[in-house]
């Protein structure tokens, strides 16, 4: 198989900026998210992608619809490549949480995979979700597609880390996904391989 995956996040938002958790909330994307997003675009168009896919919320779509005018490509939606549900967290900051959960930052110390909220998912269960929907494109795809796809930091990061037959507890080895950074998957076997990872175009990367 000669396929390539490329797993794209979307632009900055306000919240992003700030710290605030955005989970499934429908943040938009702010003016430098626009920008990143368009010059991120330039670069994926280079890949030649033959499909492209987003999450259905609304900084995904936005930045997923610069890549469909680079690529020339339409845009195809599943809500399955949502961001971890953080349920009430949503909107609250990292400060915040620490003071209303007491495992909160021990368990970012150590690595431990947590729910994010009562009434969120865990970082495994985002990350399964995504995978099960990249598998399912993948397998119903030509051998040569070129398949980018549009999401979020952390449900990306550790949907690729599953397809690569590693589990939540190797998340930290890996710095987080930049907004508009990408990371450059093969399908094949067993597991998947790991290309490249935080891909930028230039000048987004600091």
């Amino acid at each position: 198989m000669k396929s390539r995956v490329l797993l794209i996040r979307h632009g900055i938002t306000d919240w992003n900026s700030v710290g605030r958790f955005q989970g499934h909330a429908d943040v938009p994307l702010n003016d430098t998210g626009l920008a990143q997003a368009a010059r991120m675009a330039t670069q994926v168009a280079g890949y030649q992608p033959t499909r492209l896919l987003s999450s259905d919320l609304g900084r995904a779509r936005q930045t997923a619809e610069f890549v469909a005018a680079a690529c020339r490509l339409p845009i195809e939606v599943d809500p399955r490549l949502r961001e971890v549900n953080v349920g009430s967290w949503a909107g609250l900051d990292m400060e915040t949480v620490g003071k209303q959960e007491a495992d909160f930052w021990p368990a970012l110390r150590e690595g431990r995979d947590f729910r994010r909220s009562a009434e969120g998912e865990t970082a495994t269960q985002a990350g399964q979700r995504v995978a099960l929907a990249l598998l399912d494109q993948v397998e119903a795809a030509a051998d040569d597609v070129v398949l980018a796809v549009v999401g979020h930091g952390l449900s990306l990061r550790v949907a690729a880390l599953l397809l690569m037959g590693l589990d939540y507890s190797h998340a930290r080895r890996f710095g987080g996904l930049t907004n508009c950074g990408w990371i450059e998957m093969r399908p094949g076997g067993e597991y998947w391989r790991m290309q490249a990872y935080n891909q930028v175009a230039p000048g987004l990367d600091g």
